[in-house]
């Protein structure tokens, strides 16, 4: 049988359920405050949803650490995982066994490196004999340019002087440049001075007559042209 309320004033016939129900009587107490009381506290609620929260987080850590463990092993895979060892196993044994035979037979390759290869003919299949037309065309012209590489590679110490050499050469080239800009210049100048004096002498000539013919002495012309050409030729 359940127990009585305490908090219950219809049920309630100690003096607890008395008290309260004098209370509600007088108005001091109302049957809402009663009723809250009456609900089940959520303390025992609170204690499942923590456990429940800490069951979760254990789960996500479990979780976390299998999916660690995956990607380590994902990484770490081409060395432990049996099917990558059993290959690399493999390639070790397919090159010890390589140089096993390349040391049985070390006597005989040892005369065969010592002969010169000459007329051998080396048997290839004949996929590859267009790469192998293409290859000897590199060789060939690699063949006629080496003495050219070889000659550049031996002045490569030499650069920085050739490079002085070749500045100090340019600058004199600019000066010869100028200098002869210049003497262009000088040039065009007395060609049209001797233009000018050309033009001029007809006249003098005339006026030189016709004042020798009136008994006029007059002095000789001063050489202009030909101290220009003096002072050009001297520049």
């Amino acid at each position: 049988m359940a127990a009585a309320n305490p908090w219950d004033p219809a049920t309630a016939l100690n003096a607890a359920g008395l008290l309260l129900g004098h209370f509600i009587t007088s108005e001091l107490v109302t049957q809402e405050m009663l009723n809250i009381s009456k609900k089940s506290t959520s303390c025992f609620v609170n204690f499942s949803r923590l456990q429940q929260i800490t069951d979760i987080q254990a789960e996500i850590y479990q979780k976390n650490l299998e999916i660690e463990l995956l990607s380590l092993e994902k990484d770490a895979a081409d060395v432990v995982h049996p099917s990558f060892l059993a290959q690399k196993c493999h390639s070790l044994q397919s090159m010890n066994n390589h140089l096993e035979a390349v040391l049985k037979e070390k006597r005989s390759l040892r005369q065969r490196l010592l002969k010169p290869i000459c007329q051998g003919n080396l048997p290839i299949e004949a996929v590859y004999h267009r790469y192998i037309v293409h290859l000897l065309e590199l060789a060939v012209t690699f063949i006629e340019r080496l003495e050219d590489h070889l000659e550049t590679i031996r002045n490569i110490p030499y650069l920085d002087a050739d490079l002085k050499k070749m500045s100090t050469a340019l600058a004199k080239m600019d000066i010869l440049v100028t200098e002869t800009e210049e003497l262009a210049e000088n040039i065009l100048k007395w060609r049209e001075q001797q233009k000018e004096v050309s033009s001029h002498i007809p006249k003098i000539l005339a006026e030189k007559n016709s004042l020798h013919k009136h008994g006029v002495i007059v002095p000789p012309l001063p050489l202009t042209s030909k101290v220009n050409v003096q002072s050009i030729n001297a520049k």
